[in-house]
């Protein structure tokens, strides 16, 4: 019981902070759960697609092995069903009426994924997994969410940079999660301090998309200033 609560717990408190960074209008808890309980079962396809995928591994060598289980095996296949999960879930709901609640389902999508995950991993590894989890994988998977959700929520309310968006709420998780998980798959000790270097990043980088969102509601967004912000390097 208590490595379900380790397990569970940073899910349920990054899921607390976004849903009290939503400022404008709070989405229905019952969706929420739903969007949780949706990410918890992408976990079934995701396997699936995981273990096809890894059949091909043979086929390279060396650190290509490497990126291709880190790349497409690990994050590809993760993302993209996090990815048609939340489509499906809110793209033509009334509920999706301000860009950042594409952040907020996005995230509780990943989270519902990561709980499943957490405690899978915490269940075989005991606390000291758990207490490493709580602070790396579990925020991690909510940032590729915010990630995620930032752009769809961009793709929703800017039609004619639709394509455009909708392409890089996808295709950045992916590459943030690749890239996290070929940094972890390497074995490389010397990698630790990039690792850590690269968690930083992602929780900076989390933190500024949610602060770009949830400052605005629909009614007082200027495009312009956001596509310069946009355009800014990080």
């Amino acid at each position: 019981m208590n490595l379900l609560i380790v397990a569970l717990a940073p899910v349920v408190i990054i899921a607390t902070y976004i849903y009290y960074r939503d400022k404008y209008e709070k989405e229905p808890i019952r969706l929420l759960l739903f969007a949780l309980i949706v990410g918890g079962l992408t976990v079934i396809p995701i396997l699936f697609l995981e273990q096809f995928l890894s059949s091909f591994t043979t086929l390279f060598y060396g650190l290509m092995a490497t990126a291709w289980k880190a790349f497409v095996v690990a994050a590809f296949s993760e993302e993209l069903f996090k990815y048609i999960a939340l489509y499906l879930l809110i793209w033509k709901s009334p509920e999706f009426n301000e860009k950042f609640d594409g952040i907020v389902y996005a995230t509780y999508v990943s989270l519902g994924f990561a709980a499943v995950e957490n405690v899978l991993y915490v269940m075989e590894g005991g606390l000291t997994t758990g207490v490493m989890r709580a602070i790396t994988a579990v925020p991690a998977h909510a940032i590729f969410g915010i990630t995620m959700g930032f752009y769809f929520g961009l793709a929703k309310f800017y039609e004619k940079q639709r394509a455009n968006f909708k392409l890089k709420a996808l295709a950045f998780p992916i590459l943030l999660h690749g890239i996290y998980d070929f940094i972890l798959f390497t074995g490389y000790e010397w990698l630790t301090i990039v690792f850590v270097g690269f968690v930083i990043y992602l929780y900076v980088s989390g933190l500024k998309r949610i602060k770009e969102l949830s400052n605005q509601s629909i009614y007082n967004t200027d495009y312009d200033l956001l596509n310069e912000k946009l355009s800014k390097p990080e």
